[in-house]
């Protein structure tokens, strides 16, 4: 496998990489399944699903290796561009529809990224162990990754956010100081990440398989940061500003009459 993946890797998997909503808008097919792999974070599970082999048959194109499998073309195109994702967000004055967007453009979405990406990471550590380039670790830190984040998820749709939805209450800024600290390690994480992966750079002569690992990588990145900066900067602060204006008017020097 490793010979054929050295063998098939100078073809597609040289081309340049272009931003995924440009390549998910721009899906066609005839392009190769292996560049689509690369381009399109996401497709390499759709791709493995279907049993289409976009390593070392990378170099068929999409309609080819279709037709191959005895598959629906214009379904497996649909699908692929289901994976085109918007990150436009609602305001911070619509608190309820910001949450259910990062509950199904983020919580969603990272639930989908990591286990393809553990497979990848491991499956490129196995095959290339000899490159002095591989990222020896990086299978082990993405299981670090998911574990850490879906048990912080798991705590923001249990209790935060349903907390948040209900209005919030004056002690709702315990909670939100606990999530901006794991954010914190988050961010520690995505900070080894490039640095174990060259910033999600393949070095030169990468197969698909690992081309594709760090465009996915570099979608985890982004979606990660995008979805920090939702909570820290836009939703977290409006809750903190309401606490802060109903404390402002009870306790002050302004004559409270609540005790």
């Amino acid at each position: 496998v490793q010979l054929l993946c050295t063998f098939y890797r100078v073809f597609p998997m040289n081309a340049p990489v272009v931003p995924p909503e440009v390549a998910a808008a721009a899906l066609n097919p005839s392009q190769t399944i292996g560049q689509i792999a690369v381009e399109v974070p996401g497709a390499t599970a759709v791709f493995r699903r279907l049993n289409l082999d976009f390593c070392c048959g990378g170099h068929l194109s999409l309609s080819s290796a279709v037709a191959g499998k005895g598959l629906d073309l214009d379904a497996v195109m649909a699908e692929l561009s289901q994976l085109h994702r918007t990150d436009t967000a609602p305001e911070a004055s619509d608190p309820v529809a910001l949450i259910d967007h990062i509950l199904s453009r983020y919580h969603e979405v990272h639930r989908a990224q990591l286990p393809e990406l553990i497979r990848m990471a491991h499956r490129v550590e196995s095959v290339h162990r000899a490159n002095p380039d591989v990222p020896a670790g990086l299978g082990e830190l993405l299981e670090f990754m998911q574990a850490d984040l879906v048990s912080h998820m798991q705590k923001e749709e249990g209790i935060l956010f349903p907390m948040l939805k209900a209005g919030g209450n004056p002690f709702v800024t315990q909670p939100i100081n606990v999530m901006r600290a794991e954010h914190v390690s988050h961010n520690n994480v995505i900070a080894k990440l490039n640095a174990l992966t060259n910033n999600a750079t393949p070095p030169v002569g990468a197969c698909n398989t690992w081309r594709a690992l760090y465009t996915g990588i570099g979608q985890l990145i982004d979606d990660l940061m995008n979805h920090i900066h939702l909570e820290n900067n836009v939703l977290f602060p409006y809750y903190e500003a309401k606490v802060r204006q109903n404390a402002g008017g009870c306790g002050g020097s302004g004559g409270c009459q609540c005790s």
